[in-house]
């Protein structure tokens, strides 16, 4: 059983040799193969030869595409710039002032540099590694790409006033994230990510009004394409839980903010759960016999539909043998 074959099987329901690992790899990737943050984020060779290293070296089953929040935004007329050490920054979010969205008429936003870049990085790894790895393709959700493209203060100020545009603004996030997940399931993802850490941010009543019914299109748009569907909203999202049961995602990630167990409760038993150690004091600042033991605890609160992840983004200064603890075999 390959890794593919392994990721597949539990996304199914089917029985596995070992639990998939799919953490994610981003300044640490990063570091590992000793380029900066900013040529990870903005060269698609660096992003995948970093994480087939990786892969080789830790085990894992998942290659991703997950960089940074802000490929549709540069797309989008957004002001990016690219630190070495930070990697990509809006400096000022395209609709922080006039609520144009207009910049939405975009012919060319699949040939975006950006945008570009993220789609050869799929390419890439299909032409390498297709059916030996699961291959994760990523967009924003439609909370997370409303607030890069007008600011979250501004955001939430919108979504209290229930401002029709909105609405409109929301609408039109789904309409990119489609766009963009479409190119690369194309390139060949199985997989997308939507990246939507700012609905956690939201009352259970604003989520439900305003982002529920979007994401509930976007998850469905990208499982009629073909792919399955990563949800990946880090803090507190236990009020969220009971729309989000409803959304029809294949894996769900889990911050170390939530309990496993609780979420299998809620969002039941077709769901593969991914987390949910602390990135940072578990995993970064913890030792190996005791990361191995808290990833079989999170194993058994899943209910045995699990895949290997941190809460979030594994820290860039994780010693090497604390992520092949994590990354160890659980059946």
């Amino acid at each position: 059983m390959n890794s593919y074959e392994r990721y597949r099987l539990m996304v199914e329901g089917k029985s596995v040799d070992f639990c998939p690992r799919i953490p994610i790899l981003m300044q640490f990737a990063a570091k590992y193969v000793g380029k900066s943050y900013g040529e990870f984020t903005s060269n698609h060779e660096v992003l995948v030869s970093a994480n087939l290293r990786c892969a080789d070296a830790f085990g894992l089953d998942q290659v991703s595409t997950i960089s940074d929040p802000y490929r549709e935004t540069s797309a989008l007329g957004g002001d990016v710039v690219i630190d070495d050490v930070t990697g990509p920054q809006c400096l000022i979010p395209p609709l922080a002032g006039e609520y144009d969205l207009r910049i939405f008429n975009q012919p060319d936003f699949l040939r975006s540099p950006r945008v570009k870049d993220r789609i050869d990085a799929v390419a890439n790894y299909a032409a390498r590694v297709a059916n030996k790895f699961s291959i994760l393709g990523w967009v924003e959700g439609p909370a997370a790409l409303a607030c890069d493209l007008r600011g979250m203060e501004n955001l939430f100020v919108d979504l209290m006033e229930d401002e029709e545009p909105v609405d409109d603004l929301l609408d039109n996030c789904v309409d990119v994230a489609l766009a963009f997940a479409r190119a690369q399931i194309d390139a060949g993802a199985d997989t997308i990510g939507i990246g939507d850490a700012a609905a956690s941010q939201m009352s259970a009543d604003l989520y439900t009004k305003f982002i529920l019914p979007r994401e509930k299109r976007l998850v469905a748009g990208i499982r009629k394409m073909g792919a399955w569907t990563r949800l990946h909203i880090c803090g507190n999202i236990s009020h969220l839980l009971p729309g989000i049961s409803t959304l029809g995602v294949n894996i769900l990630d889990v911050d170390h903010l939530v309990d496993l167990s609780d979420v299998r409760g809620v969002v039941g038993n077709e769901v593969v759960l991914a987390g949910n150690l602390d990135p940072v004091r578990d995993v970064m600042q913890g030792v190996p016999d005791r990361i191995e033991a808290l990833v079989k605890e999170c194993y058994q609160s899943s209910g045995g539909r699990y895949a290997v992840n941190a809460g979030c983004e594994i820290p860039s200064d994780t010693p090497i043998e604390n992520l092949n603890a994590l990354c160890s075999r659980v059946n």
